[in-house]
């Protein structure tokens, strides 16, 4: 029995292809061609040798052709041959990096969120240094069906291995309920958001939930796993708001503009008519259930003028960000939700008044004619918060002269 796991070829960079056949006597046989045999082949031969005792296999012959895999790649694809071999084996889990030990929480800012293809790591390794909001490694549309096992395993291994900087840590699981399968890989690891593709019903989310929770507590995580499901038909669209309040973890949701239009039997355009409808309603959904809206991705990475236009339109319908597909896409959008100089002063007004009401003791607070309640407080602070951390005032813009 031969099989394979993994990618090879003249373009493929930072992966490697582990062909695996079994045997019943002769030992682990390895035949290694690698672009840096010279400076890592003892090495590589080593990890395979001691990955292979690991799960237990005594008689292989395993062959590997590297273009520059790291060993948490190299392992991956080998663990993912060898359970084509033998199912019940030991998961050989590479140390979780300090860096990544990080939480996440409910309203964080989720301007970008990254696509990156569960199945090619080069993709993956240096996405961070672009500083998106979100990082998703995605199991669903970037992988071949006949990939999604090996993908999981590469997923898990990124999860531990690869620097997120500081973004926040997603993960795109299949379409439920083929998603199930997609969880055992991610939960234990300090996955953040999961984001839920295709959803229609509520029923799922809940599902879903109750299958994070068992696998939290046969792990022993601590740490919450939101949920970010994507409106991707017009049943989704018409269930929005049951979806935005079928579990405290949904922190948002997002819409998938491709899917949508395709379901609807049109095309999607640049003017965006043929979902105005969708977007306005996942937003009103969104906005009615106290959680986050997010856009859908801009497909042409070369226009970045027209990415712009659509940033504006979709914060003008309420949209909080969006997803991306190239880290070229990241700084525009980012820029395009920035808080603008009105809406910073606003909310400069509007927590200078809180503060001032608190120090003397107020019950009510008002700027101008208008009452402000708590959830508004908490988004003016927001707001300041986002604008020191992207440098459009600085941390004493307390004290600093202002319009009155």
């Amino acid at each position: 029995m031969i099989v394979q796991a993994g990618n090879a070829g003249k373009d493929i960079r930072s992966d490697c292809l582990v062909e695996m056949e079994s045997a019943d006597s002769g030992g682990i046989r390895i035949e290694l061609d690698s672009r840096v045999e010279r400076m890592y082949g003892a090495s590589i031969r080593k990890l395979v040798e001691e990955g292979m005792r690991y799960f237990g296999i005594s008689h292989a012959r395993i062959r590997v052709e590297d273009q520059g895999a790291l060993p948490f790649v190299i392992m991956a694809r080998l663990e993912a041959a060898a359970r084509q071999i033998k199912k019940d084996i030991p998961e050989f889990l590479p140390p979780m990096l300090k860096e990544n030990e990080y939480p996440s929480f409910p309203e964080r800012h989720r301007f970008s969120r990254l696509y990156l293809p569960g199945n090619t790591p080069k993709m993956m390794l240096n996405a961070g240094i672009h500083k998106p909001h979100g990082m998703i490694l995605d199991l669903e549309d970037s992988v071949a069906p006949a990939r999604k096992a090996e993908a999981r395993v590469l997923v898990r291994n990124a999860l531990r291995a690869v620097s997120f900087y500081g973004a926040e840590r997603m993960v795109r699981i299949n379409q439920w309920p083929a998603g199930r399968e997609d969880l055992p890989y991610v939960i234990p690891h300090r996955v953040h958001t999961l984001l839920v593709p295709k959803c229609e019903d509520p029923e799922q989310i809940m599902e879903l939930e109750a299958v994070v929770e068992t696998i939290k507590k046969d792990h022993g995580v601590k740490e919450p796993v939101f949920l970010m499901p994507i409106i991707e038909s017009a049943l989704g669209v018409e269930m929005a708001y049951r979806i935005a309040c079928s579990s405290k973890q949904v922190v948002a949701l997002a819409i998938g503009l491709e899917d949508y239009t395709a379901d609807l039997g049109t095309r999607r355009s640049d003017e965006g008519t043929e979902s105005f409808y969708a977007r306005s309603r996942l937003v009103n959904a969104c906005k009615a259930a106290r959680i986050q809206a997010i856009d859908s991705v801009f497909s042409d990475v070369a226009d970045t003028e027209g990415l712009a236009r659509t940033i504006e339109h979709s914060k003008q319908l309420g949209f909080e960000g969006m997803g991306c597909i190239h880290p070229r896409q990241i700084p525009v959008i980012h820029a395009g939700y920035a808080p603008g100089n009105e809406e910073i002063e606003k909310a400069r007004k509007i927590v200078l008044a809180y503060e001032e009401a608190e120090s003397k003791g107020l019950g009510v607070v008002s700027v101008g004619t208008k009452m402000i309640d708590p959830p508004v407080v908490k988004r003016a602070l927001r707001i300041m918060d986002l604008a020191v951390e992207m440098g459009i005032v600085s941390k004493e813009w307390r004290n600093e002269p202002h319009e009155d």
